[in-house]
């Protein structure tokens, strides 16, 4: 297996490589070479627990590790840090399936891949003999951040700096990473938003001239966005693990195809699980659910992709994103691997702010269906849920939850419905507590916490409860323009 560019470099590299690397020397993404077809082995994979079923799957693309080499990162990413053994639990709610991915040490989706992506790394970097201290450079909408500065820290031979907007992250997402401890994290929030700061830290990836500043100072960068391939496969194995849990509990038989309602900003979540489709996962429709930022709704709906418009500060504040950069992935697939089309169109997105694809690719895109919810619905949703069912989900859950109530609406084949749950509603509880019709003036983020856990008889997550005597340890900001004068405070380059 290797792994080559969505915009035609003709570099074929090994899985190691592309995860140092991070994103392509030509500013595309790393995708494997082929897509191996599991459906046939679907029945063998039935009993593995999620880690068992963790190495069946990264072992196909990861070739150049051993499997020891892979089962000990595994091993070491999914241990005692996840409150339940499952990893990944599916819970049934009336006559859908809830795939809560936020049981890790973040209580967010994040932590089912930057558990394992640092382990990854670290090994990475040894088989391809690099003896430079790789800088992972993140952008972050709220939980990416979080999750990654509590998997790398303390690691040899690396350290990492997080971007996130000052106004554009909840309170709880905040606090968890300016209370970051480690020797080698460091967080700076930024005045702007996150598709600003995104496309800086883009830009400074491709900047042959900091690079080349860093590493004369022994320094090269890396990401742990969903652009690093290695960022990107773990996600792929929770899908699997669901649909097949589903199969061992007899609520649907093999074979049968099914539906994933994914609550989507940067695109990364919602195409691990079009990866599995791509390698035999019985799909039936990936509903792409997205809150007033619906930048991709439109996408699904007309073929065109058009940033330039007003951007919304939401509930779900991790999916207030205009620039998803994982779609180019699937754009690359959709024009069957035509890097030459994937490259017009990115022209087309930097100069314009809008492409618009052919006909054949939107052909090509009819596993995707597009929804969304406006706020004022979220909070209808997650009121109702929770009185109906005693079932509390986040803003980001219920913005999928909303969308696949509409897409139900539309008299749409009776299909088993996975709706992917990808926070704790902790981390948002401002809003989770005022969607239950709750009165929080004068409270502070954690009588809000206390009240939310009384209301609803839930239990506030121990990495939430911890932060009220966690220590500020983090205080950087800094305009958007200056994101290269902090990284070198940071590195004194």
């Amino acid at each position: 297996m290797h792994f080559v560019s969505t915009r035609g470099c003709r570099e074929k590299i090994k899985g190691s490589k592309a995860i140092v690397n991070g994103l392509c020397c030509d500013g595309g993404l790393y995708v494997p070479t082929e897509f191996p077809n599991l459906k046939d082995k679907l029945n063998k994979f039935i009993k593995l627990t999620y880690k068992e079923l963790c190495l069946e799957i990264l072992k196909l693309f990861l070739d150049d590790f051993t499997e020891e080499e892979l089962k000990s990162c595994i091993d070491k990413a999914y241990n005692d840090k996840f409150d339940t053994k499952l990893i990944a639990p599916t819970k049934k709610i009336n006559n859908c399936y809830f795939l809560e991915l936020y049981h890790g040490p973040t209580c967010a989706f994040k932590d089912l891949a930057l558990t394992l992506m640092p382990h990854l790394l670290q090994m990475s970097l040894k088989k391809n003999n690099i003896k430079e201290e790789v800088v992972i450079l993140t952008a972050t909408s709220g939980d990416t951040g979080k999750a990654a500065l509590e998997g790398f820290k303390n690691l040899d031979q690396i350290k990492i700096i997080v971007f996130f907007p000052e106004d554009g992250v909840s309170n709880i997402q905040k606090l968890q990473m300016r209370t970051q401890e480690g020797n080698n994290t460091y967080v700076v929030s930024i005045n702007g938003n996150f598709d600003d700061a995104q496309s800086e830290v883009k830009n400074i990836f491709s900047n042959d001239e900091f690079n080349k500043l860093l590493l004369k100072n022994n320094y090269i960068l890396s990401s742990a966005n969903s652009i690093n391939i290695g960022r990107l496969l773990p996600q792929v194995v929770y899908y699997f693990y669901s649909y097949l849990n589903l199969c061992k509990n007899n609520h649907i038989n093999l074979g049968d195809k099914i539906n994933f309602v994914v609550p989507t900003g940067n695109f990364g979540n919602i195409l691990a699980a079009y990866y599995a489709k791509l390698m035999g996962l019985p799909v039936n429709k990936l509903i792409c659910a997205s809150n007033e930022n619906n930048v991709l709704y439109d996408f699904f709906d007309t073929g065109k992709y058009d940033k330039n418009r007003v951007f919304h500060l939401t509930t779900s504040p991790s999916m207030d994103i205009l620039i998803s950069s994982n779609l180019e992935r699937l754009l690359f697939e959709v024009a069957n691997r035509d890097y030459n089309k994937v490259n017009s169109l990115m022209n087309d997105l930097k100069n314009k702010g809008f492409y618009e694809i052919d006909h054949n690719m939107k052909l090509n895109l009819n596993t995707f269906y597009g929804e969304y919810a406006t706020q004022s619905e979220v909070k209808d949703n997650i009121c109702k849920v929770f009185k109906e069912n005693n079932y509390l989900i986040d803003t980001h859950t219920c913005v999928a939850y909303s969308a696949y109530e509409k897409y139900k609406k539309n008299d749409f084949e009776n299909v088993a419905t996975v709706i992917v749950s990808t926070a704790s509603p902790y981390k948002f509880s401002k809003d989770v507590l005022t969607s239950l019709d709750k009165n929080i003036e004068n409270l502070d983020e954690f009588l809000i916490l206390e009240n939310l856990s009384l209301e609803t008889n839930t239990n506030i997550p121990l990495p939430i409860k911890n932060l009220r005597t966690a220590k500020i340890l983090h205080n950087r900001n800094c305009d958007i323009s200056e994101l290269k004068k902090e990284i070198k405070n940071i590195l004194k380059v």
